[in-house]
């Protein structure tokens, strides 16, 4: 527990967005405070990479009466990453309840400990291109994005160098390139994919998945402990390598070693205390989770990265006689917007001729096909677009679920078999301020807390455009050459089960109807940030941490600017 209670700077939440806030201002010079709601993670001691499944109970699988009392709301969407020996890593759902309007489904799956989700993300990593900041103000949607993709393309350079990104420059302009480590080569059945859909499709690129794994990782990256990718696909379970990034890989230790980061576990955000004489937060008030100790701590700026959903409801508690539907929620955009991506359609086929090749090691990605709608391809009956994220593996690899035991279990994994293609859409859900999370009138969790309220509808906008992306799936398929191909009818996740929430404090130009200038600071507060996904204007189709990422060094170094000249 942190013995001092004033500092420079005070960051609420220590993943993604807010590992990377921390380490900017530290390196700054400032001292900083993360508050963290949840446990304290230790590598050598909470991760199970090392771990093979049968040195854990049941195969490594949770038993289903315990899903149906602990996690049924990630079992539907990333059951695949949720086991006996990292169920710690997921929060669980009877114990942090929330609530959907009737009609509506929402599902918010949470980490709660260091580094939030950065230690179970998917790791896929693409930059937004200059039409994805443009499209709300050439279409009239929502409002315009107060940047540019000018703005933000150093920090991206910034971030990926830090970070390590695996992939291949392919001078894509709706994709820009990153700065790249080698990337995973695809196999021999995912190039021929490629050459035979490009062919056909002029307008689509079929391309190297871009990861936050190291392939040859910088002196910097190896003097934080990090080593190279081992190529095992273990992990859901953490890295022991630190080879892929999470901020407990990364940007916390980088901020650590400066000498001016103070990390609180267990405190929970209850509120920011607002001064209407300065115009600025003038504390933040916590609980611990354990004690139920309350707190407050001081601080001459104030950076948001509960999350999207999280931010936004600490925003709606701390309400004053200023403020009295909220901080900072003047234009009354605080909570609506929410966004995340949606996937539900897609299609698999076998393809011959590849009998005689083998897999060797895991890659944590195989393959992406940028968004070509309305961008390459026009004319389509809906606005934006959607990616493809897949690839090719042999059926008879161990992921293809081989009955079986013993000898003859092992001997059908070496047996010559035909490839299957795999491709799923990840389309953009447009901004819509009937989209929100609000504070439950009457609900409170166990510390006292509004639990979350959620309104969250996809449009027809989304349907329209997921039937065109399993149409499309089927087609490069049949172009590949794959034979017995299968595409069920669409089935749109559930808002919220791409993990991908954000919009909830908006960017904008106009304070009247945004939360956050170009800057991510608050219009009404100046000395209030906030820069995990509630930022976002609007979604791409892209996958966006690596933008948090990206806006959050931004927004800390301009703070520790505004600091530096005596303006905060």
């Amino acid at each position: 527990m942190a013995q001092a209670t004033e500092f420079d700077a005070i960051v609420v939440g220590s993943g993604m967005s807010g590992g990377m806030a921390a380490k900017e201002l530290c390196e700054r010079g400032l001292r900083v405070l993360v508050l963290e709601r949840g446990p304290e993670i230790i590598p050598e001691r909470d991760y199970s990479d090392n771990l093979a499944p049968w040195q854990t109970p049941n195969l490594d699988r949770i038993p289903q009466d315990e899903i149906e009392r602990h996690y049924f709301r990630q079992f539907p969407g990333v059951g695949y990453a949720v086991k006996e020996s990292n169920k710690h890593f997921w929060v669980k759902d009877d114990e942090h309840p929330y609530e959907e309007v009737e009609g509506t489904r929402y599902d918010w799956l949470r980490g709660y400990h260091t580094a939030g989700r950065s230690i179970m993300w998917g790791r896929q990593s693409y930059r937004l291109g200059p039409r994805d900041f443009e499209e709300n103000q050439r279409e009239g949607v929502a409002v315009d994005w107060p940047v540019r993709y000018a703005d933000i393309a150093p920090w991206y350079e910034k971030v990926e160098t830090f970070v390590g990104i695996a992939g291949e420059a392919e001078g894509i302009e709706q994709l820009p390139d990153s700065v790249f480590q080698p990337a995973f080569a695809l196999g021999a059945a995912e190039r021929t994919f490629k050459q035979r859909v490009e062919a056909a499709f002029p307008g689509r690129k079929v391309i190297a998945a871009r990861v936050a794994h190291l392939t040859d990782a910088t002196e910097e990256q190896r003097a934080l402990g990090r080593g190279n990718c081992q190529v095992r696909n273990r992990c859901d379970h953490g890295c022991s390598f630190r080879a892929y990034f999470s901020s407990l890989n990364a940007t916390l230790p980088a901020a650590e070693r400066t000498g001016n980061l103070t990390i609180v576990h267990n405190a929970i955000v209850q509120g920011l205390d607002y001064d209407p004489q300065a115009n600025r937060v003038s504390g933040v008030r916590v609980i611990d989770a354990e004690t139920n100790e309350a707190r407050m701590y001081t601080s001459r700026i104030v950076f948001l990265n509960a999350s999207a959903i999280a931010s936004a409801l600490i925003l709606l508690q701390s309400r004053s006689e200023s403020f009295p539907n909220g901080l900072a929620n003047r234009s009354d955009q605080v909570g609506r917007n929410l966004m995340d991506h949606v996937s539900g359609a897609g299609a698999s086929g076998i393809m011959r001729g590849f009998e005689d090749r083998k897999v060797f090691g895991r890659r944590p990605g195989g393959i992406y096909i940028p968004r070509y709608a309305n961008i390459t391809e026009n004319d389509k009956p809906y606005s934006r677009g959607f990616g493809y994220q897949g690839g090719a593996w042999p059926t008879n690899h161990a992921d293809g679920q081989i009955p079986g035991i013993g000898r003859e279990f092992k001997e059908a994994h070496r047996r010559p078999s035909p490839w299957r293609m795999s491709i799923g859409a990840f389309g953009e859900q447009l901004p819509n301020p009937d989209n929100r999370v609000t504070l439950h009138p009457s609900r409170r969790d166990r510390w006292g807390n509004p639990i979350a309220l959620f309104e969250v509808r996809y449009g027809r906008n989304e349907e329209i455009m997921l039937e065109a992306a399993r149409t499309d799936a089927i087609a490069m398929l049949e172009a590949a050459g794959c034979e017995q191909i299968a595409s069920s009818p669409v089935n749109l996740t559930v808002p919220g089960n791409r993990i991908h929430e954000m919009g909830s404090a908006r960017m904008g130009r106009d304070p009247e109807t945004s939360v956050l200038n170009g800057w991510c600071q608050a219009h009404d507060v100046p000395n209030l940030f906030i820069t995990d996904g509630a930022f976002m204007t609007s979604a791409a189709c892209q996958n966006p941490s690596l933008t948090y990422m990206a806006f959050s060094a931004r927004a800390a170094n301009h703070a520790a600017d505004l600091i530096s000249q005596g303006t905060l």
